[in-house]
């Protein structure tokens, strides 16, 4: 279910400061907060299908949102989660394409629906924001080579390894010696981030488990040893 609440200005908005509408002037901040939508969005919702054509940009207020293709055998290749701050389907608007992906809620989430028109002009008068996003386009690209070269140079164990250290950077909780990777994702959802099957991310787990490189806390993940998980995805190599 999905609730639209009342506006929240762009201006007060505490999740703006990690967005890239950070340093958008008072008067594209009034644009964008009376054209936007602010809605509420619960966990399994999808907001938007692959190949359908994009309204608008949606910006993550709160919660986590995963953004995926699904193969002709209908299992999930998950591009990458986008978390508070982050824009979603800006590429597919920008390029006047259809959506090449599609994206759910993985976590409770707020979102705010700017509309193309308002995106589109802040885009042409402020620009600064201009190259921001320009950046940020050239970034996703850098990420999905990145992806493709370890898909072919990587064993799957090396990615898992590096796949929890980046999830760690993003969503992980600092502990003495531990980190706790907190957002909660099956195993297929794992499995689909690294690009492999279910059952050996289970298998792969256990055996980071009992080689003391994670601990696992029913479907949440404490990395262990950061070190040993480098070494293991030839981070430094």
């Amino acid at each position: 279910m999905t609730t639209k609440v009342k506006n929240t200005p762009c201006q007060l908005c505490i999740s703006r400061k990690f967005s890239m509408f950070s340093d958008l002037s008072e008067e594209h901040l009034c644009s964008l907060s009376d054209a936007k939508n602010f809605i509420t969005h619960k966990k399994g919702q999808i907001l938007y299908y692959e190949n359908t054509k994009p309204l608008g940009v949606f910006c993550v207020s709160s919660g986590v949102v995963k953004i995926f293709k699904t193969a002709s055998n209908g299992k999930e290749q998950i591009i990458r989660l986008a978390k508070k701050g982050d824009f979603v389907g800006y590429t597919s608007l920008i390029g006047e394409d259809i959506y090449t992906t599609s994206a759910t809620i993985v976590e409770d989430a707020s979102i705010c629906f700017v509309p193309k028109e308002t995106f589109l002009k802040v885009l042409t008068e402020d620009a600064n924001f201009h190259s921001r996003l320009t950046k940020a386009i050239c970034n996703d690209l850098g990420m999905m080579e990145e992806k493709l070269t370890d898909a072919t140079q990587k064993t799957i164990r090396e990615r898992l390894a590096l796949m929890l250290l980046k999830l760690g950077d993003s969503y992980g909780v600092d502990g003495d010696a531990q980190q706790k990777i907190d957002i909660l994702l099956t195993r297929e959802e794992i499995a689909g981030l690294v690009g492999t099957a279910t059952e050996t991310v289970i298998r792969l787990l256990s055996e980071f488990k009992k080689d003391k490189l994670i601990d696992l806390q029913g479907k949440k993940i404490i990395l262990l040893d950061k070190k040993g998980l480098a070494r293991l995805s030839d981070f430094y190599g």
